[in-house]
């Protein structure tokens, strides 16, 4: 027989029940903007019916609801999706920042970068060409060439200085990303005893996700939950994080890395010390953008590479305005030298010749003492050694220049930062008195004669002598001006002017006029030697392969600008596919106000009338209890 009190305790389930969905309804909207929070429900059961006896047998009769859980709403799917697309979205803002950092590096709108010192270079050059024995326009082209070295390494240390931000960056992410494993593994292990009275720890799940979203912006990762409610995270094959265990990452000791000038890292796992390398985040992304600066400098060195080597091998092939015309000839490196400078270098050491060596990409410089110049006539030779003729079927000769010295040093190959810092003009141009070596004059090859004006009797090269142009000529300054803004002909192409055969190694009007060559003192062999058509010279093999510097450079820039403008539009496609995803999951589990409070009214109506059945079966009872019986007394 069913319990007169049974009513009583369907309206308190009832009640009870209404007041459990208020609470939660009231701890979601107080967490409406509480980050990583999940909105949740109440689940409710009809509570087991009781049977009681009827006219035609037995019926059951409700006893009311109670709660089974509290539930979180979670889209675990919308979850796997947001974490893989953040991990990319992080890798482009990552490599946005660092482009914007390399752009202002580069950026010459303010007529103050590499660019703007670049014309300014190129035109004292040019302005020298027409008059040569101007001394401001000598000084001009010191100036200028100064200004441009300064550009360069300043660009080159201000790249060093991006490259060191990013290993500090690293460290940072490194830090931050076992603070998130370590937050992880205590979230497991307090969701895991929470749940294990089968309880379900929302709010820690919540707090947990969270730090999952926060540590996918670092890492691609995946996510698998076992049978205890534990998370494992795994990245690129390694298991970051696996119940209650984890790995921890650290950075290795600095490695000194000379060609840039700067101390390597990478990022290890402490306890195999074996390397990590993620293939997505934020930290996949700074030791890309690490690569790519690197890539940076490596341009700047090659234009500093160009100027060491062809630069100064078409300098090497003029004559500067000291001295005394009559007199040139062999230059002994001593003071009994009394014609003008030949065969010297406009940028770097005067006494180091620097070759460019295209199999290992850097600057050979030989250190040289005791060097010596030696002027002579050489034969103008075609690809396969033979000498060529002109029309009428004579030899044609041109001027050689034979750099000759003792090795002092012979294992400096210069790569990176160090050919940038060998970047100087020749101190002996830039000492007082120094701008009359700038060679901007050429020499030729011309007929000997006799005291009487007579051409000599002699046959062959024997029959000619090297002399050098008027101080005002700048025919030499013209080709060196070209090396700017001229590229290298793909194949020989020859010039004549003024009757002077030119042979040109290098596009344009980048003519030579003379053949270099670098020789070590007692040697039968050249280190370099320009007339060999068959081995490496610095005006066949130059570290802007075809191109000027000015299209090295613009191309450079170029591109620079051209990747950071695509990686823009690739941002900007993520942040639109994260915003959708973000619906998604808000869809989801976020907190709408609308229904909440909505909620709300319907819970508290519904416990208001719970509360006013209760009162109504409480008179009942009364009436029953105190009032039957009564009457007649």
């Amino acid at each position: 027989m069913r319990s007169t009190f049974a009513g009583l305790n369907t309206m308190v389930r009832g009640i009870y029940a209404n007041q459990l969905s208020l609470d939660t309804t009231g701890h979601n909207i107080t967490n409406a903007g509480t980050e990583g929070y999940s909105r949740q429900s109440v689940n409710l059961a009809a509570t087991r019916g009781q049977q009681v006896s009827s006219i035609y047998g037995q019926v059951m009769v409700g006893t009311g609801v109670d709660s089974t859980s509290i539930e979180r709403a979670r889209n675990v799917y919308a979850d796997k999706q947001y974490w893989s697309e953040t991990a990319q979205q992080q890798y482009y803002k990552t490599q946005q920042t660092n482009y914007d950092k390399v752009e202002a590096i580069f950026n010459d709108s303010g007529n103050t970068g590499v660019k703007n010192a670049l014309t300014e270079f190129y035109n004292a050059w040019n302005d020298l060409s027409t008059s040569a024995s101007t001394a401001s326009n000598r000084t001009a082209v010191i100036e200028k060439s100064n200004v441009l070295a300064d550009r360069i390494k300043t660009a080159s240390q201000q790249l060093q200085a991006q490259i060191n931000a990013q290993y500090e960056d690293m460290s940072l992410s490194v830090t931050q990303i076992n603070d998130y494993t370590d937050q992880l593994v205590k979230l497991n292990q307090n969701i895991m005893t929470t749940e294990a009275t089968g309880a379900s720890a929302n709010d820690l799940r919540d707090q947990r996700d969270l730090i999952v979203d926060n540590l996918s912006k670092y890492m691609n990762l995946n996510v698998y939950e076992d049978e205890k409610g534990m998370y494992s995270v795994v990245s690129n094959g390694i298991t970051m994080v696996n119940g209650i265990n984890k790995i921890t990452l650290e950075m290795s000791e600095p490695q000194t890395n000379k060609t840039y000038g700067i101390s390597d890292y990478t990022v290890n796992i402490k306890e195999s010390g074996i390397a990590y390398i993620p293939t997505n985040g934020s930290l996949k992304a700074q030791m890309d953008t690490i690569a790519e600066d690197k890539g940076y400098l490596d341009q700047m060195a090659n234009i500093a590479g160009f100027l060491l080597t062809t630069f100064n091998t078409v300098h090497q092939q003029g004559a500067g305005i000291d001295g005394t015309d009559s007199s040139l000839g062999d230059d002994d490196g001593t003071a009994t030298y009394k014609g003008p400078s030949y065969g010297r270098n406009f940028w770097g050491d005067d006494n180091t010749l620097y070759t460019w060596d295209a199999t290992n990409q850097c600057v050979q410089a030989t250190q040289m003492k005791d060097i010596t110049r030696r002027l002579t006539v050489a034969e103008k030779t075609d690809a396969d050694g033979k000498a060529l003729k002109d029309t009428d079927g004579n030899v044609i000769y041109m001027p050689q220049v034979t750099i000759t010295g003792t090795k002092v040093d012979t294992g400096n190959n210069l790569k990176g930062i160090n050919i940038i810092n060998a970047l100087q003009v020749n101190t002996a141009i830039t000492a007082v008195g120094g701008q009359s070596l700038i060679a901007a004059r050429t020499l030729s090859v011309t007929k000997k004669t006799d005291e009487n004006g007579k051409f000599s009797t002699a046959t062959g090269k024997d029959a000619y002598e090297v002399a050098v142009n008027g101080s005002g000529d700048g025919t030499n300054a013209t080709n060196v001006a070209s090396l700017v803004n001229m590229g290298q002909y793909n194949g020989e192409k020859d010039y004549s002017v003024n009757n002077t055969s030119y042979q040109a190694y290098s596009g344009g009007n980048v003519i030579s006029s003379a053949y270099v060559a670098y020789q070590e003192s007692g040697a039968t062999t050249f280190l370099m030697n320009m007339q060999d058509k068959k081995a490496e010279n610095n005006m066949t093999s130059r570290s802007l392969d075809t191109n000027s510097v000015n299209a090295y450079y613009s191309a450079a820039v170029s591109q620079l600008g051209s990747d950071s403008e695509s990686l823009d539009d690739k941002a900007d496609a993520q942040d639109d596919l994260i915003l959708q995803i973000t619906n998604w999951r808000s869809s989801t589990s976020g907190v709408d106000w609308n229904e909440e409070l909505s909620n709300m009214i319907m819970f508290q109506k519904g416990y208001s009338a719970c509360s006013r059945c209760l009162t109504t079966m409480d008179e009942m009872l009364d009436k029953l209890i105190n009032s039957t019986g009564m009457v007649g007394r």
